[in-house]
């Protein structure tokens, strides 16, 4: 019996490559906890770079907005490279930008690395979805997805919490250092495990804007937007929203958030390949019903607290829910311009909620952040709901499409 398939040349094991996917799993752990790890060590790092903390902060918002400038037009431009080398650019890239952090002391210097470290990460999101779906058999698809995007999860609960604890014993500095060094050691790692894929030849590229039109993918995009900004519209604002509650407690509430997105990816790495659709659903039903009980009962802590976990437990697993209905919709072959289209509006629904949160936090109270959100989620699920086709398709769907 065959253990392996072969796409474009490349053999793919029957069963998941898991050294090389959990590879591609630190990479997207390393890149959360670069763009945001100076954000816990602003009163460390102004006195350094002799500026005030604010101008820290915007070491975080450089390397977001170069994200999301660069998502597209360099996945085109890349588009053509075999991935691997691609891949251990970008890993080379974010060891470079780390290390010029930690050694320098020039504010304009900092941030310039911090814009490379920016392209870096919009290079690499748009990459690892493709790349796991294309080490993984059709079927388990779905779940290798999951792994790799698992990074993104500790890296949020554990990794940028361990980054700041560790900048208090070893210096910021010294923090910075580890993480240019593990980006090194990725490269070894990847260049072991991770196989090379082919680029996409120029006869066979679809056109990034026609990619942008292929079925079900303009559906996709809209629920991503959909759910960022009602997500974002809570989230950022979560420590007003928790004072208004009368609980007090951001760091507790943030915690049980964080811990359970850990369940939520877990439990959608099981379920996304056998039924993607409904699980979908679930999650931004259950999404919905959080907003609605946030909004007429958050004031009692027990509510409070257990409608933080299931939020955390339903948005852990959408993306990776989403990010395989794109890849499934688009192919493997174009998943990495459609996966930077998506970078790009998961980027606009975080700085568009964030906006917008404010807008409302500051002329209606932290009271309507959860009823402003519930209509975007809403839309999100609607949209979903809707997509039975060709977005999200039922197995009914999937069934007559693989004829």
């Amino acid at each position: 019996m065959s253990t392996t398939s072969m796409v474009k040349g490349t053999a793919v094991p029957a069963s998941l490559p898991w050294p090389g996917l959990l590879a591609l799993s630190t990479a997207a752990f390393t890149a959360v906890v670069t763009e945001l790890l100076p954000a816990g060590l602003l009163p460390r790092m102004a006195p350094a770079l002799g500026v005030p903390e604010a101008r820290v902060g915007f070491l975080v918002t450089g390397y977001a907005v170069a994200s999301f400038v660069a998502a597209i037009p360099v996945t085109a431009l890349l588009r053509g490279l075999p991935r691997r080398p691609v891949l251990v650019g970008t890993l080379l890239g974010f060891a470079l930008s780390n290390a010029v952090v930690a050694l320098s002391s020039s504010y304009g210097l900092t941030f310039t690395a911090r814009l490379v470290a920016g392209v870096m990460g919009g290079t690499l999101w748009a990459m690892l979805a493709g790349y796991a779906a294309r080490m993984a058999p059709a079927e388990r698809r779905g779940r290798a997805i999951a792994v790799v995007l698992a990074g993104i999860t500790l890296a949020l609960s554990l990794g940028v919490p361990a980054g700041t604890a560790l900048a208090e014993v070893v210096g910021w500095r010294a923090a910075f250092g580890l993480l240019s060094g593990l980006a090194v050691l990725l490269v070894g790692w990847v260049r072991w495990r991770v196989p090379d894929f082919p680029g996409e030849a120029r006869g066979e590229r679809v056109p990034s804007a026609r990619v942008a039109l292929l079925p079900g993918l303009p559906v996709i995009l809209s629920v991503t937007l959909f759910l960022l900004l009602g997500h974002q519209m809570l989230y950022t604002y979560i420590a007003p929203f928790t004072e208004h509650a009368g609980f007090g407690r951001t760091d507790v509430v943030l915690l049980v958030f964080g811990a359970s997105t850990v369940s939520g990816i877990w439990g959608t790495g099981l379920l996304v390949d056998r039924r993607p659709r409904a699980t979908l659903l679930g999650a931004l039903a259950l999404c919905a019903a959080v907003m609605l009980a946030l909004g007429r009962y958050a004031d009692a802590p027990a509510v409070l607290l257990v409608s933080v976990a299931l939020w955390g437990v339903a948005f852990g697993g959408a993306p990776t829910l989403i990010q395989t209905a794109l890849v499934n919709a688009s192919g493997p072959a174009a998943s990495d311009v459609a996966t930077s289209l998506q970078t790009t509006v998961y980027n606009a629904g975080i700085a568009g909620g964030s906006l917008t949160g404010g807008v409302v936090l500051g002329a209606l109270g932290a009271g309507a952040l959860p009823w402003t959100a519930l209509p975007l989620v809403a839309l999100a699920l609607t949209a979903v709901a809707l997509g039975r086709r060709h977005a999200f398709p039922d197995a009914r769907s999937r069934a007559q499409a693989g004829r």
